[in-house]
């Protein structure tokens, strides 16, 4: 008779063969598996070497061109827009730094800031649009028209051009108390704030942030996009420039350059907050003046880094 013994030891013997079988197997199969992970490991740390050292090369010629921009750019911006009148307007995202830059650049150039003026998130804001499109046509000055268009921001630009921009001789088109009136009007409204007295210009340079965020993000967007669109109907050159991000599809840059219409009227620069994107910025409004369009930056989209302007 078989002893409980022998069930016991026979079975202690196949599970210990099993074990042995799949430990051995696995090896077997784990060997070409190790390395072919070894291999993509390797692989990976090549690249990744590669990458890291692509980026700092990159990063170095960027900074490197910065600090290029930021010695020279007073010097080759100098007399460039003798006794042009420019009228500067900041979106609430805008940098501060870039925006004291950039009026540093102007009077270099010679050009006179006749009007700094910022606007307040609710100005973008599609909640508030119709009540922007209301405040628009009741301050609209004698003689001015708005465009026939839905966007609030081309609405709205239709107005502030009547009271911001110069004729081709550099004359007002709006009697003063009537201008004062309408910025007054969308000050208490709660769109803009003017900084100290607003003088008609003739150029218009409009500094915004980056990519935006929040929510309504392309209404946002698009607003001043239709805004420097519009206004580029009577100024003689409009330009907007943006932070580093700006030319995303949630970005006023972007969504300038992605219009086939606005982008062959509006220059734009997408890097506005570092010192090529600021002479870029004097540069493009320069071109402007003379009548000409460009995408400036570091984006895909751009088509140099600044504009190259003729000496004569």
């Amino acid at each position: 008779m078989i002893s409980m013994r022998y069930h016991i030891v026979s079975l202690a013997a196949i599970f210990l063969a099993l074990a042995l079988g799949i430990v051995l197997g696995a090896t077997k199969i784990s060997s070409p598996i190790l390395a072919g992970l070894q291999t993509d490991k390797t692989d990976l740390s090549s690249q990744n070497e590669t990458l890291t050292s692509n980026n700092t090369s990159l990063g170095a010629r960027v900074s490197s061109d910065d600090k290029f921009a930021s010695s020279v750019g007073a010097l080759a911006v100098r007399g460039t827009l003798p006794n042009a009148t420019v009228v500067l307007i900041t979106t609430a995202d805008s940098d501060p730094g870039a925006r004291d830059a950039l009026l540093s650049l102007l009077a270099r150039a010679g050009a006179k800031v006749t009007a700094q003026i910022q606007l307040t998130a609710d100005f973008t804001d599609p909640s508030h649009a119709d009540d922007l499109r209301t405040l628009s046509a009741r301050m609209l000055p004698t003689g001015a028209k708005l465009p026939a268009v839905s966007q609030v921001g081309a609405v709205a630009g239709g107005l502030l051009a009547s009271v911001l921009l110069t004729d081709k001789t550099g004359k007002t088109t709006t009697k003063a108390d009537q201008a004062t009136a309408a910025l007054s009007a969308f000050a208490s409204g709660g769109f803009l704030q003017a900084s100290g007295t607003v003088v008609p210009g003739r150029l218009v340079v409009i500094l915004t942030g980056g990519a935006l965020t929040g929510g309504s993000e392309a209404d946002r967007a698009a607003a001043i996009a239709d805004l420097a669109a519009q206004l580029k109907q009577s100024a003689g050159g409009v330009i907007v420039a943006g932070s580093s991000g700006s030319d995303g599809t949630t970005g006023s840059v972007g969504v300038i350059r992605g219009n086939t219409a606005s982008s062959a009227v509006v220059s734009t620069v997408d890097n506005v907050d570092t010192p090529s994107g600021q002479l870029a910025t004097v540069l493009g409004l320069v071109e402007q003046n003379g009548g000409g369009v460009g995408r400036y930056g570091f984006a895909a989209s751009a088509q140099a880094q600044i504009p190259t302007l003729g000496v004569g």
